[in-house]
């Protein structure tokens, strides 16, 4: 009689879907998907969503292979001993091995008011929120968003090409990782756009009102909607259910994605911090991450070594409005470039992005293992050996 392996993958993310549809490649597997929603999530397209010119929800049968199986719920402990989930709705599944991809959402915030009154879009149910807020309001109302990366700019461009009046409060600066000649052809389209740029020192902020955000500098901006984009930050699960994580809370795993504590679980995405040294947060990273982690379980299944993880980037893509848009190329350490592509052709690209993102999904689901090219990044053992010294960095 043939024996099953069960995998469970908790998450319908990126890197989830991935790796899902990765571990299908062999008949005496059964995979497991659990995941909240029953659609999965463009959380690159959350800020359309947002602004109304996108849905940012795609069914899973597009994106998922059709061996899966989908169970709609949400994992409230994990059991690493018993190898078995506690499910929000009181049930529980049993697996042989996991696969932790439990992605990451907005952090919460710690300046006093934000959390009461700042509406956040890093997920599904709050781009809604901000939506029913945006429409609610009157078009004149002044709109702020706090936060100086991608989806602070983001949504500060596609509310103001609507005719919203956005004021973006950076912190210090305007999208830390571009280059600055990127940067600033970034703050010419948002300038092209009406959007008033708050940055440099003071303009942190200190509190959120109903109607006003506090900068560290004593000045006040007006905020009928405060959009809160600043940090990200990842669910407790791992930490609830006794797992090592990291200082934010990422399972803590070696250099092939398997946790530290136990070698049944395994993690992708935004939730995982190989050797202490995670990448950047995004699906860019996700959809590298997803089936090498499906990699590592198939290989001990087989009774192999697990490859370590390679993950390589080309750069940051981030939307103006829909009309102008830039991708700012980067060396495959993550490290932005002087080059960059901006304007219309910028917008081009980043929708060529988003909807190639979709297809490698769906590619996947279709053909599990055919794609096995990545990205590198040759620089990755200098940066470990920085960190943890020989050792470590070559196990």
């Amino acid at each position: 009689m043939t024996s099953t392996t069960k995998v469970v993958v908790i998450g319908g993310g990126y890197s989830g879907v991935m790796a899902a549809s990765r571990l299908t490649r062999r008949d005496d597997v059964t995979v497991t998907l659990i995941n909240p929603r029953a659609a999965f999530v463009e959380r690159i397209r959350l800020h359309q969503l947002a602004g109304g010119t996108h849905e940012a929800v795609v069914e899973y049968r597009k994106v998922l292979a059709e061996g899966v199986g989908l169970v709609v719920d949400s994992v409230t402990r994990i059991d690493a001993a018993e190898r078995r989930l506690t499910l929000e709705s009181g049930g529980t599944v049993d697996y042989d091995y996991l696969v932790y991809a439990v992605g990451s959402g907005s952090a919460r915030p710690s300046v006093p008011g934000a959390a009461e009154f700042a509406y956040p879009v890093a997920g599904l149910e709050e781009a809604e929120r901000l939506r029913s807020a945006l429409e609610a309001a009157p078009v004149s109302a002044a709109v702020t968003v706090v936060g100086g990366g991608p989806s602070g700019i983001e949504t500060a461009a596609e509310l103001a090409e609507t005719g919203r009046r956005v004021t973006l409060v950076c912190g210090r600066v305007l999208g830390p990782y571009l280059h600055p000649r990127g940067r600033r052809s970034v703050a010419g389209r948002l300038a092209a756009l009406g959007v008033t740029v708050v940055e440099g020192p003071g303009a942190e902020v200190t509190a959120v009102t109903r109607d006003a955000v506090r900068l560290a500098d004593g000045r006040e901006l007006a905020g009928h909607v405060t959009v809160w984009t600043a940090g990200f930050g990842v669910p407790d699960l791992a930490a609830r259910s006794g797992l090592t994580t990291d200082s934010l809370g990422r399972l803590l795993t070696d250099e092939t994605l398997t946790s530290v504590d136990d070698e049944r679980i395994v993690a992708a995405g935004d939730s995982a911090a190989p050797s202490d040294l995670p990448f950047r947060m995004g699906c860019q990273s996700a959809v590298q991450l997803g089936p090498q982690a499906a990699e590592t379980v198939l290989s001990r299944i087989a009774g192999e070594r697990p490859a370590p993880v390679d993950v390589g980037f080309a750069g940051q893509c981030i939307s103006l409005g829909r009309r102008f848009g830039i991708f700012q190329v980067s060396h495959k350490d993550d490290t932005a470039k002087k080059l960059y592509l901006g304007g219309r052709p910028g917008a081009k690209l980043k929708e060529l992005i988003c909807r190639s993102t979709v297809w490698q999904l769906g590619y996947e689901a279709r053909k599990p293992g055919v794609r096995t090219w990545w990205a590198k990044d040759d620089k990755r053992g200098e940066r470990l050996v920085a960190k943890h010294g020989e050792a470590l960095a070559t196990r």
